[in-house]
């Protein structure tokens, strides 16, 4: 995969970059060579960061650690048997990338400041170790690395060669962050980031997703490391494996703008100069300058532009870029093709999913009681019930996101064999679908990604999985928004891309939860015309819903949930004209008057 080079963006910052190299060369004093070094190493070292703590939201304060096996790794092997540093950088990396996965298979199931404070207390640990075995690391004392002149050593008089090293490193970083992000792996990152549970409901494993972004991040430090620690010709635990080195990283990349390609960029070249320059100026005087600059900038970018610089002036430099000329013919989206408009009839034969005897107690409660219910093909099955009946507990146990105590849920899946239900990602690429009864957009993506999020399950090509995010959003009247950032979108946009982000999964069932709250009556006419369209497109619906006149119209058969149990189910009017049912919603008196 990579950019359309007719377009503007992709010129422009192919003339950005050719002028990153230029000035070091043109300016040819040993400031600015070695400035430009210092710049690309950490615009390399910052977005391979921003894989694991932008894009999958993974806040690591010990990256450092990749950084430093890199370097000890080259170091150690040529200071010890002569082999050249380029192949301890893949020694390192490949080393790197196996402690990733030791490291993050516990740690990344952590949540919140947990996942930070783990990072900091392993990294703290390898330090420890590296001083403790001075027999081979050299101690606190550190490795100096021998001085063969060459391009085999990573040696050079000529510095200007370790700018060359450095910027095509840079260009290697870069190109991994952008191709991860345009990727089904770089949606996925976001997704989990957002919110974890809807992107485990469209079929996202997430911890291996996460432990995937941990190790390509680790094994990409650990090559910038390894250059890095050549260049200096020196390697101690101090600065190996610093906790001062993976904040300022990250301080970087939150600078320039958390989960965007361009932002880690931004955010080193605007604050590594300034420091560099100040503590340039003023010599003596200046010595721990850097770190009141980085303080400066950092509390003034949270304070005005909390989404970093990519975030703030991002969209306006793409509005500016798009009104220069493409090089050539732009590229014409293929139409979505249309939505199937065949009627299909309810088989009552063929049930799609079963649940038989449900259990579900949370401590001394039991919130879900001997609960029976069977979907059948084609058929739309509504659930009813009084606040707190049990309802929501029914859907996550029927989706995957809680186990019943007891009791079987069965699922017909898209080969057309019966299945357990288990988790929601193994459901949803089954064939189960599902809302929540709070919109869960990824407000990060625009419309138009948030629904490939779903199509992803079946391709993880880019191309295909827009055009069946195109069909779905034709479905979902979701098309005139489809560039919109999934904030801006109103209560019934949200709602609307719940469903169509579930429809792209290709679901045989799908589970909608209240997902006409909150709207107007002009929207709440749309979401019925909706659901009938989608039931005709040949999938079966279960949905929960307060708004009765909406339940009556949609239903074929209602089930009514009361204390946690079936009360009673049936056809729409025999249900409503239950007394049993009048009893559950407005209480005796009412039933006997």
């Amino acid at each position: 995969m990579f950019p359309d080079f007719r377009s503007p963006k992709a010129y422009v910052s192919l003339i950005l970059l050719a002028v990153m190299f230029i000035v070091p060369v043109v300016m040819g004093t040993a400031f600015w060579t070695n400035l430009f070094v210092l710049l690309f190493v950490f615009a390399a070292l910052t977005t391979a960061w921003n894989i694991v703590g932008g894009y999958a939201g993974q806040l690591s304060l010990g990256h450092a650690v990749f950084y430093g096996i890199g370097g000890y790794t080259a170091t150690l092997l040529t200071a010890n048997f002569g082999i050249t540093p380029w192949i301890g950088m893949i020694a390192g990396a490949l080393i790197s990338g196996v402690v990733a996965v030791v490291i993050s298979y516990p740690t990344l199931r952590l949540k919140g400041p947990f996942f930070a404070l783990s990072t900091i207390a392993i990294l703290e640990v390898v330090r420890l170790l590296v001083i403790h075995e001075e027999s081979w690391t050299g101690g606190s004392s550190g490795i100096s690395l021998p001085l063969n002149i060459g391009w085999t050593w990573i040696v050079f008089r000529d510095k200007i060669n370790y700018v060359i090293i450095a910027f095509v490193i840079f260009l290697l970083v870069l190109w991994a962050s952008w191709f991860i992000r345009k990727s089904r792996t770089g949606h996925y990152l976001i997704a989990i980031r957002e919110r974890e549970d809807a992107a485990r409901a469209v079929g996202v494993h997430t911890v291996n997703m996460k432990i995937l972004a941990a190790v390509v991040s680790a094994m990409l430090t650990s090559v910038i490391g390894t250059f890095h620690i050549t260049y200096l010709t020196f390697v101690d635990p101090g600065s190996a494996f610093s906790l001062e080195l993976s904040i300022q990283i990250a301080m970087f990349a939150l600078i320039g703008g958390l989960g965007t390609v361009a932002g880690p960029i931004a955010g080193t070249f605007l604050v590594l100069p300034i420091a560099e320059l100040a503590r340039g100026w003023l010599s003596a005087l200046g010595n721990g300058m850097h770190g009141v600059v980085y303080g400066v900038i950092l509390v003034a970018v949270v304070l005005t532009i909390p989404r970093g610089l990519a975030g703030a002036f991002g969209p306006m430099i793409e509005r500016l870029l798009d009104r220069l000329p493409y090089l050539g013919t732009r590229p014409v989206k293929q139409a979505a093709a249309p939505a199937s408009t065949e009627k299909h009839v309810i088989d009552r034969e063929s049930p799609v999913l079963k649940a038989e005897h449900l259990f579900k107690n949370f401590g001394g409660l039991r919130a879900t009681n001997d609960v029976s219910l069977t979907l059948y093909r084609n058929e739309i099955l509504g659930m009813i019930g009084p606040n707190g009946a049990g309802k929501t507990t029914v859907f996550n146990l029927l989706s995957g996101f809680l186990s019943p105590d007891k009791g079987n849920i069965t699922l017909l899946d898209r080969h057309g064999t019966w299945v357990k239900c288990t988790t929601p990602d193994d459901l949803a690429h089954k064939g189960m679908g599902r809302t929540f009864q709070i919109a869960r957009p990824f407000t990060g993506l625009t419309v138009l990604e948030n629904i490939m999020l779903g199509a992803f399950i079946d391709t993880s090509k880019r191309d295909e999985a827009e055009r069946i995010a195109l069909r779905v959003a034709e479905q979902t009247d979701l098309v005139k928004y489809l560039n919109t950032e999934a904030r801006n979108l109103t209560v019934g946009g949200m709602k609307r891309l719940e469903i169509a982000r579930a429809l792209a999964t290709g679901p045989k069932v799908l589970l909608l939860d209240e997902v006409m709250a909150g709207l107007n009556p002009t929207d709440v006419e749309k979401a019925i015309q909706m659901i009938r369209r989608i039931r005709d497109s040949g999938v079966s619906i279960l949905l929960i819903e307060h708004m009765m006149q909406a339940t009556m119209a949609l239903s074929d058969r209602i089930i009514v949930i009361n204390e946690g149990a079936v009360l009673v189910s049936g056809l729409p009017q025999e249900v409503v004209e239950n007394p049993a049912v009048i009893e559950a919603y407005l209480g005796k008196e009412y039933n006997d008057a």
